[in-house]
């Protein structure tokens, strides 16, 4: 007569762990990807802080040197998650206003670097608001209180 076997009652757990492992390296990868952004040097201003709850702003920042980065999302208005699309002042005027045509109740705000120059930030609010911007914010740092 065979002798049965007695069934294996075990989880292999090999597998699993293997799995894991693979995720962790591609999430290890790629989060460094996800914090890419642009360096602006804001002006400080008392001002209201921005809500939170507004429905994903429309954000255009403005380094330094006249580059400009097109975002959309709450993101761009926080300080250290700055990421957004190369734009120049010809195109912001197209992808804006697709965005304002599909959702006219976007917010608009300006993010610009404090040694800009004033007629350079004035073009880029014309630009939006030719795109359908009914009205544009400026996005300012709170002042240091210095004792």
């Amino acid at each position: 007569m065979a002798q049965r076997r007695k069934p294996i009652s075990e989880i292999n757990v090999v597998p699993y762990i293997d799995v894991m492992l693979v995720l962790l390296v591609i999430f290890m990868a790629t989060a460094p990807l996800l914090t890419q952004g642009v360096k602006v040097d804001l002006p400080q201003a008392p001002s209201q802080s921005i809500e939170t709850n507004e429905s994903d702003p429309l954000v255009v920042s403005m380094r330094k040197d006249g580059a400009l980065f097109m975002n959309v999302g709450i993101q761009g208005v926080a300080q250290n998650e700055e990421d957004g699309t190369r734009v120049t002042v010809f195109s912001l005027e197209e992808q804006a206003g697709k965005i304002l045509r599909s959702r006219a109740d976007v917010p608009v705000y300006i993010k610009a670097d404090h040694t800009l120059d004033y007629g350079a930030v004035v073009r880029v609010m014309t630009v939006l608001q030719k795109a359908g911007a009914e009205s544009v914010g400026l996005i300012t740092d709170p002042p240091t209180i210095e004792s």
